[in-house]
């Protein structure tokens, strides 16, 4: 079980919401006018509604599904997340690459043939899942006029951002329609503060720290990760009230601990 985390004021859980749904990039209304989707694309992750999100899109459009994920360092909470969820839990993990486990996960549940699953199981980081995404694809001579692009709603922003950059100046250029599975909502109780909805989530301090790491990333300046810094990502626009949420986070008293550790 998580230890409880201790109620937030009104006015930081608005902030982690107000950044948590910025960072989600969910355009599923997009996806409801779209035409000519011919791919899925999950990048690996732990959050078992966006695993699940991209095995129901692919099943009900009977698209193939690229699942890109290697080894890396939060592979380990995938296997958590497995071990912890009531169907997925006798899934062998440990030593095995998320793109792996996912993939059995399609397969075995979701009822996807294995034909129609791509696995692209080296990459370790978002920049990876990017490029080797790309060469899996152009291995195939897979280029979909649209895909569905899919990642823990805390990565999704950087992960469009990511997928942007490796395929910019290419001929075969594609509609990402972004589909996070779940945009993570807080709320707080006279005792804890808490998501109001979904399994197979994250502690909410391990959240809290996830949604405030990403904005130095995606800034575009000498310390990020845009085109002025490390040339990781496309350039982001950080709309103001965004950075303002941020900014009402990390300078919080209340959260001094979660991030300095």
């Amino acid at each position: 079980m998580m230890t409880p985390f201790a109620p937030l004021s009104p006015t930081l859980i608005d902030a982690a919401n107000r950044l948590g749904h910025w960072l989600a990039h969910d355009e599923r209304a997009k996806l409801a006018a779209a035409t000519e989707i011919g791919l899925v694309v999950l990048a690996g992750n732990a959050v078992i509604p966006a695993i699940d999100e991209a095995c129901k899109q692919a099943s009900a459009l009977q698209i193939p599904l690229l699942i890109s994920g290697g080894i890396g360092h939060s592979t380990s909470f995938l296997y958590d997340a497995i071990a912890a969820h009531p169907r997925y839990h006798a899934l062998p993990t440990h030593g095995r690459p998320e793109a792996a486990i996912l993939a059995d996960i399609a397969i075995t549940f979701w009822n996807i043939p294995a034909r129609g699953v791509l696995v692209e199981d080296k990459s370790t980081n978002c920049g990876e899942n990017a490029r080797f995404t790309r060469a899996l694809m152009d291995a195939r001579k897979l280029y979909p006029k649209r895909a569905i692009l899919v990642q823990d709603p805390t990565m999704q922003r950087r992960t469009a951002a990511t997928f942007s950059r490796v395929w910019r100046g290419d001929s075969h250029q594609i509609q990402w329609i972004n589909l996070p599975g779940i945009e993570p909502v807080l709320v707080a109780t006279d005792t804890e503060t808490r998501f109001d909805h979904g399994e197979g989530l994250w502690s909410v301090e391990r959240y809290l720290s996830l949604i405030a790491g990403e904005i130095p990333r995606l800034r575009n300046d000498a310390q990020g990760y845009g085109p002025q810094g490390r040339d990781f990502i496309d350039a982001v626009t950080i709309p103001e009230e965004v950075l303002a949420a941020w900014h009402m986070l990390i300078d919080a008293p209340d959260l001094k601990s979660v991030f300095t550790r």
